[in-house]
């Protein structure tokens, strides 16, 4: 089972549906990107003074995943016409994704009986109903009866955690062990079971069935997050029981499956310090918040974040101090280019914590992309110092570094880095030596980059950003050209939709003089990554010296268009009003190329981005 099966549940998920912006505004929600509207005149909701100018922008703000504003909008909209259901539901909507619990509840209430939003309704209800300690009402209010495998599964966990607030641990136990289903379901059942066996006292049910739940392997792939919580719960169980062995043997299976991850090192330490282990799920509300971040966390991919908000801010309204739904919500707010609201969630993951690390780093890399690069920098050498044999603080740190373009540091920091690991790296360790080799290139010392590079691919022969990167350098040295194309090749093979690869295989070509391959390519890589100044520029490059000047210059405009870098605007310019100087036949294609490559960051999980060739 892959994360790619869970997603295609969603197709078939009421609440899925509920929560797509659909009919002409969001048509021009779409045309009007958040950054754009960052740049004009900040808008003040209040002055809205019209039910339509009021839904619009209500819309879009919605669509910008605003929802602060979005919230603010609908309830005006609602002041000119009171009952208008569309409103009703988008605020119900934006006010649970905003956190606004109690707010959405109320008007759920109101719902109920709306079957467009039925799915959603019922769960808010159910869920408030169990926050309220009122289990029969609960039980009542979550029936299901869709064909939907995630919805039934959803329903049924939530009504075992009912039954358990209930004083009916038996019949919840009973229940999850006769819910059926395909076989992602498994970890999900085991895991529950085994938290609620453990909460209402049943140790050795609780053991059996979070061994089943760390011994599933295609559910680790499934869901991660429900995996690494079965792991510390088996962990903290038989710490708790007196067998410390037992305890670290159930978080080594954790770390087979997430190498060096910081909160299995905590909690390990911590239970090596004979320190007293609680369970993170003991009442029947952090069960059932605990089955909304199972699903959440599962389905935690690009173009599902409207439902994982939904479910973790639910879920959050159950269970506030959840360090690891913290986390989640943080990366979240991450990838909707939120950073402040980010850092607000890192920081509040408890100090004592063991998710506590992985969100200072987080926490770290958010207050760099908010400005605050001193900050940043600082936040993070405290880090390293506090633990410098973990390694994923000076990926974090040389990620700040390398935005900032401070190579001689990032280069001083990667050396550390690598007297850390000692004299036997490990596959784990290819992104440090892959960034010291950058930080080299960087500085113009190739005779300390290459070895890295080198090292990086000892290391991971098949690495598409390794591979990508040398490659390329080679390519645009004049040197092992031969051994430069294939790396890219198998790059793109790696790769074939990273249209950042793809543009390094095209402007290979070009620089190779083999202009109508790297037409061929460059065209590619602009439909996979529509919207990138340098592809533009350098699909001009090309079209100009395959004869197809007019479209050479819209390139080069569109580029433009598109804000480059500072220093490639007055060359792309130039090209514009000259257009490309005539070739020499003795002089290489690759005199009139670009010589700056942007640098690939690291994130503190130590997955490199994708490289602008």
């Amino acid at each position: 089972m892959r994360h790619s099966l869970l997603l295609r549940l969603l197709s078939g998920v009421a609440i899925a549906a509920s929560l797509v912006l659909t009919g002409p505004l969001a048509a021009f929600a779409e045309e009007k990107p958040a950054a754009v509207a960052a740049e004009e005149t900040p808008f003040d909701p209040l002055a809205v003074n019209t039910f339509s100018g009021a839904f619009l922008a209500a819309r879009t703000a919605d669509f910008d995943k605003d929802y602060e504003t979005a919230v603010t909008l609908y309830k005006i909209a609602l002041q000119f016409d009171p009952t208008n259901p569309d409103v009703k539901q988008r605020l119900m909507i934006t006010q649970l994704m905003n956190g606004d619990f109690e707010e959405g509840v109320k008007l759920a209430d109101t719902l109920k009986n709306d079957s467009s939003v039925e799915r959603i309704t019922s769960v808010v209800r159910g869920m408030e109903a169990i926050r309220k300690r009122e289990y029969k009402s609960a039980e009542k209010i979550l029936v299901y009866k869709g064909p939907n495998d995630l919805d039934k599964m959803m329903n049924d966990l939530l009504l075992a955690w009912a039954k358990f607030g209930d004083g009916k641990s038996k019949d919840a136990l009973k229940l999850i062990d006769g819910m059926e289903g395909p076989e992602w379901l498994a970890i999900f059942k085991n895991y529950h079971a085994g938290a609620l066996a453990a909460a209402a006292g049943d140790k050795a049910t609780a053991r059996t069935r979070l061994n089943e739940a760390i011994l599933d392997r295609n559910g680790a792939g499934a869901a991660p997050d429900t995996f690494i919580r079965a792991v510390m719960a088996l962990a903290r169980l038989e710490a708790r029981d007196g067998n410390k062995q037992k305890a670290l043997d159930a978080i080594s299976v954790g770390d087979n499956f997430i190498t060096s991850y910081a909160p299995l090192k905590a909690l390990r330490q911590s239970i090596d310090a004979g320190e007293k282990q609680e369970q993170q799920v003991r009442t029947a509300a952090q069960g059932a918040a605990a089955v909304l971040f199972s699903i959440g966390g599962a389905l935690n991919r690009d173009g599902a974040e409207d439902i994982v908000s939904l479910y973790l801010q639910v879920a959050r309204a159950l269970d506030p101090d959840s360090d690891d739904m913290l986390v989640l919500l943080g990366g979240l707010a991450e990838n909707q280019k939120k950073p402040q609201k980010a850092i607000d969630y890192y920081r509040a993951v408890p100090e004592k914590s063991p998710m506590r690390r992985i969100s200072e780093l987080q926490l770290g890399l958010n207050l760099a992309d908010t400005g605050k690069v001193p900050e940043a920098k600082k936040h993070l050498q405290a880090l390293i110092d506090a633990d410098p044999s973990d390694l994923r603080s000076y990926l974090a740190l040389g990620s700040v570094l390398s935005d900032a373009k401070d190579y001689k540091d990032m280069a001083a920091l990667y050396d550390r880095a690598v007297d850390a690991i000692g004299a036997v790296p490990t596959r784990n360790h290819w992104s440090v030596f892959f960034q010291r080799g950058i930080a080299y290139e960087r500085l113009k010392e190739w005779e300390k980059a290459e070895p890295n590079f080198r090292k990086a691919l000892e290391l991971n022969p098949e690495q598409p950003q390794v591979l990508n990167y040398l490659g390329y350098s080679w390519v645009d040295m004049n040197k092992n050209l031969d051994e430069g194309l294939d790396m890219i090749r198998r790059a793109v093979t790696l790769k074939p939709d990273d249209g950042y690869i793809v543009d390094s295989l095209g402007w290979a070509y070009f620089r190779l003089n083999r202009f109508s391959d790297a037409v061929a390519e460059l065209e590619r890589a602009a439909e996979l990554k529509a919207g990138d100044p340098t592809i533009n520029d350098h699909l001009g490059d090309a079209y100009w010296r395959v004869g197809r000047k007019l479209e050479a210059t819209f390139q080069w405009n569109r580029a433009l268009s598109l804000k480059p870098e500072e220093t490639e605007i007055p060359k792309i310019k130039l090209k514009v009003e000259n257009g490309l100087p005539e070739l020499k036949k003795t002089e290489p294609a690759s005199a009139e190329a670009k010589d700056e490559k942007p640098v690939q960051n690291i994130s503190p999980e130590g997955a490199a981005t994708d490289r602008k060739s």
